[in-house]
């Protein structure tokens, strides 16, 4: 079973699920993201900026290990 994280935004009506179990916390999605919504936290992505998004993908063709799910990609 997966062991996925989410985060969901009422605000721009998205949701971003980062798999920890194949997240390595390279930081891509930190080093793409143009709105800042992604941060490492103990070794893994998060998204605790995720009213920030502007659903540009750019975090979901970035991983390498595809480990994060958007709603809008």
């Amino acid at each position: 079973m997966a062991n996925i994280k989410k985060w969901e935004s009422e605000e721009v009506g998205c949701t971003i699920g980062i798999d920890y179990d194949l997240c390595n916390g390279d930081a891509e999605c930190v080093e793409v993201c143009p709105t800042e919504v992604y941060e490492v936290v103990d070794g893994k992505s998060t998204a605790p900026n995720i009213d920030e998004c502007i659903e540009c993908c750019a975090c979901v063709e970035a991983c390498p290990t595809d480990a994060i799910e958007h709603s809008s990609c």
